[in-house]
C-alpha cells in the first residue's frame, strides 16, 4: 500500500487487500474480507463492506458503500460477493447490497455513472455504459443490460430484466420487463416507441433502426407475443440485434410491459 495515498482518518481492516495509486479520504471504512484495485478513488465517509471486489479508476463520492448486507429476511450471514468494475463513477450515498445464497454475488460492471441515493439490490448483474439517476431503486435479482439510461426516481420490481440501449422515463415503475432499444414511460408505464436518439448516438443506421421499429410494429400490434415473434422470424432480416430482440421476448419470465 506504499504508492497509495490513505488518510490517517480512514479505517482498513488488516485483512484487506489494496492495490496501487488510490486515494482513500478521512472516514472512509474497509472492511476485512475486501479487495480494491488500482488508480481507485474513495472520497470521505465511504465504506467498502465485507465481500467487496472493486476493480480500477472508480471514483465513489462520500456517503457510498459498497457490498452492504443485503434488505433480505433469506440471507443467514452466507459469504457472497460484490463485484464493481472499472472506471465507474458512483455518486452520494449510493448503496449496493451483496448477494445472497440465490447468485452468491451482485456484479456491476464498467464505466458506468450511478448517481445519487440510487440503490442496486442483492444479486443484481448490472452491465456497462449505464447512466442511471438519482434516487433509482432496484430491487433483489434485476438483470440490466448495457447502454441503458434509466432516469430518476424509477421503481424497479424485482426479478425484472431491463435491456440493452433503453431510455427510462423519470418516476415511472415497472413490475415487467423492458425490451431493448425502446423508450418506456407515461403512467402507468409502457412501450414509447424505440429510443431514436439513443440508438443513433450509437451510431446504428437508418437501416437498422427501421428494421428494429418493425419488429417492435409486429410484437406490440399482434393479439400474441408469440404471434408477434413468429411474424418477426418470418418477415424480417434475423440481425444480431434483431435475435437479441426475440431472445429477450421469448425468454422473459415476467413478460414484457404493455
Amino acid at each position: 500500500m506504499m504508492s497509495n495515498k490513505i488518510s490517517p482518518l480512514a479505517y482498513i481492516d488488516p485483512n484487506a487487500k489494496i492495490g496501487k495509486d488510490n486515494i482513500i479520504g478521512p472516514f472512509c471504512y474497509i472492511d476485512k474480507n475486501t479487495v480494491i484495485g488500482d488508480g481507485n478513488i474513495l472520497q470521505n465517509s465511504v465504506t467498502i463492506n465485507y465481500g467487496a471486489r472493486i476493480g480500477n479508476g472508480n471514483e465513489f463520492f462520500p456517503g457510498a458503500s459498497i457490498s452492504t448486507k443485503p434488505q433480505d429476511l433469506k440471507f443467514k450471514g452466507e459469504s457472497t460477493l460484490c463485484y464493481v468494475g472499472d472506471g465507474n463513477s458512483v455518486r452520494e450515498n449510493v448503496t449496493i447490497s451483496r448477494g445472497t445464497a440465490s447468485k452468491g454475488m451482485t456484479k456491476v460492471g464498467s464505466h458506468n455513472l450511478l448517481m445519487e441515493n440510487m440503490h442496486i439490490a442483492h444479486d443484481c448483474f448490472f452491465g456497462d455504459h449505464l447512466i442511471i439517476g438519482n434516487s433509482t431503486k432496484f430491487g433483489g435479482e434485476v438483470h440490466c443490460d448495457d447502454n441503458a439510461i434509466i432516469s430518476a426516481e424509477v421503481l424497479c420490481h424485482q426479478f425484472c430484466h431491463i435491456g440493452s440501449y433503453v431510455m427510462i422515463q423519470g418516476g415511472s415503475r415497472f413490475s415487467q420487463d423492458i425490451p431493448p432499444y425502446i423508450i418506456a414511460g407515461k403512467e402507468p408505464i409502457r412501450y414509447a416507441g424505440i429510443n431514436l436518439v439513443g440508438l443513433r448516438r450509437h451510431g446504428f443506421s437508418n437501416e437498422l433502426i427501421e428494421l428494429i421499429h418493425d419488429a417492435y410494429r409486429y410484437i406490440y400490434l399482434s393479439p400474441t407475443r408469440k404471434e408477434g415473434i413468429q411474424k418477426i422470424k418470418e418477415n424480417l432480416q434475423i440481425t444480431p440485434e434483431i435475435q437479441y430482440i426475440i431472445d429477450f421476448v421469448e425468454s422473459s419470465q415476467r413478460g414484457i410491459i404493455k
